[in-house]
């Protein structure tokens, strides 16, 4: 199964505690239909102290988020929306904007 949302995506979350933020995609994980997204999904975990080098603490880590809960950002609309796949004539693909027909 292919995602449509691809990695450097700006991607909104449409359910969840993030409900209404918006981001950038960082990773894809296909076999789980997932991505993780910048700043999205945070959650607190408890590293324990490897080296000098690398401290103990508590960090700030984004969890993967199921793709069906993003919506691809449209600039243009300014929110996230529905989006379609064109093909332009000389034989690329370009997604669009299903609102306002702009290529995202």
């Amino acid at each position: 199964m292919s995602l449509k949302i691809k990695k450097g995506d700006k991607v909104e979350v449409l359910v969840g505690k993030d409900k209404g933020k918006s981001g950038k995609v960082l990773e894809l994980i296909p076999a789980k239909n997932s991505a993780i997204v910048d700043g999205i999904n945070l959650v607190k975990k408890h590293l324990r102290r490897r080296s000098e080098a690398e401290p103990g603490g508590i960090k700030d880590m984004p969890k993967p988020l199921s793709i069906s809960k993003l919506a691809l950002f449209c600039g243009s609309c300014g929110r996230g929306v529905r989006f379609g796949i064109k093909e332009a004539g000389d034989g690329t693909k370009m997604r669009i904007c299903k609102k306002c027909h702009q290529a995202i």
